[in-house]
Parts: C-alpha cells; structure tokens; sequence
C-alpha cells in the first residue's frame, strides 16, 4: 500500500561519503571524479574599494606563482610580459588606464584551468576594482 505524500524516510548517512540526495550531507565536498575538492575560493568585483598597494601585492604574488609554475604554463612569457606591463602602467596609472583594463579582460582568459588561475584573476579584479 502506497500512502501519497508521504516520503520515506532518509538514511543518515556517515561521513566521508561526499553524495548527497536530499537531506543533511556533511561530507567533504567532492567532485564528479571523486577527489577532495579545496582551496576552493569565491572572488567578486569590488568596485571603488581596492587600493593600489593591494594591486601590488597580488602582482607581486601572481609573478611569484608564475615562476614557481612556469615549467607548467603554456604561455609564461605572455603571463610574465603582461605582469611587466601592470609593474610599470602602476606607476603612471593615468596614462595607462586603457592597457589596464585590457589587462583586467584578458588576464582570466589566459589563467583559465592553470594552477595560477586564482592569482590571475585575483590581480584581474583587484585592477577592475582599482581602476573604477
């Protein structure tokens, strides 16, 4: 005998499971392959609020990752030419303001699906962000 809506009841389920259909899942978040997912961070443009030291200091961090990976970077010498171009337009931000932001639009884009993705487009919304 099937009583309508009414649902059966969920199965707790145990740690370390990582798939959840329905109820409370408080397993590590995992991917469609099954590996551990982290160091997982959410980034948004924040207009008006960032300052030109904190550019500098993604910069710094974003040419330190480039390095650090460059065995592994399809197109490093781009990566570190458009990391130069940011270092000196910083320094006269006026006049540079339009290579800036083509930085800014184009920088994800090439950072896409690389292990210096992150601080690629952390130094990309941080220049936005600066720049507005």
């Amino acid at each position: 005998m099937m009583v309508v809506g009414r649902r059966r009841p969920e199965p707790e389920q145990g740690h370390g499971s990582g798939i959840s259909i329905g109820g409370n899942n408080n397993a590590p978040n995992q991917n469609v392959v099954g590996q551990n997912i982290s160091h997982v961070y959410q980034s948004a443009s924040v207009q008006g609020a960032v300052d030109i030291e904190a550019v500098r200091g993604l910069l710094t961090s974003f040419r330190a990752d480039v390095e650090r990976n460059e065995a592994g970077l399809a197109n490093a010498a781009v990566l570190r030419a458009m990391a130069d171009t940011v270092d000196t337009s910083l320094t006269a931000p006026d006049t540079q303001a339009g290579t800036l932001r083509g930085i800014a639009q184009t920088l994800p884009a090439l950072v896409a699906g690389t292990v210096v993705q992150q601080g690629g487009e952390a130094l990309a919304n941080a220049i936005a962000g600066w720049l507005s």
